[in-house]
């Protein structure tokens, strides 16, 4: 478990796109090339934790180390050409690195797959949980993102967070 998580607001966009075979619909990306804001919640993990949480995301075998001197340099490293293969350092927070990984294509470059009512609802909860927004914050920006924008509505989102 992260030693602490905190809210973080972070410069880019959120968008869904591909097709989970887990969660049944569009995946949650993240394009820090595009003007707007994005909500998410930082967790304080290990270098090890990271390493295994993106090896995972990645369909890959965790407990190998990642060379993280690339995105701690340069700002992004690309590890692959696949989803969650791109690392990118958001900032920092506290004098850390504040880490994330997600596709190596953008917003305008893919095509958008709205996400499932189960991931609607799970990542709408976890932005809830982080606590620096009320559920009409966390349901209009969910609802706002692109490849959700169109297919799920503020007032269905805040649906799904009272359930």
């Amino acid at each position: 478990m992260p030693s602490r998580s905190v809210p973080v607001e972070l410069r880019g966009v959120l968008y869904f796109a591909t097709e989970s075979p887990v969660w049944g619909g569009g995946r949650a990306f993240y394009d820090p090339e595009q003007e707007g804001r994005v909500y998410a919640r930082a967790h304080l993990v290990s270098a090890a934790q990271f390493a295994d949480i993106a090896a995972q995301e990645m369909y890959r075998s965790p407990g190998e180390d990642l060379d993280l001197s690339a995105v701690l340099t340069s700002g992004v490293a690309q590890l692959g050409s696949g989803r969650y293969e791109t690392l990118v350092c958001a900032g920092q927070m506290d004098g850390l690195p504040v880490l994330t990984f997600t596709a190596p294509w953008g917003a305008d470059d893919v095509t958008l797959v709205p996400p499932s009512r189960a991931y609607v609802s799970f990542v709408a909860s976890g932005l809830l949980e982080a606590g620096a927004w009320d559920a009409g914050t966390v349901a209009a920006y969910v609802a706002s993102s692109r490849g959700a924008a169109g297919h799920w509505s503020e007032e269905a989102i805040r649906g799904l967070i009272a359930e």
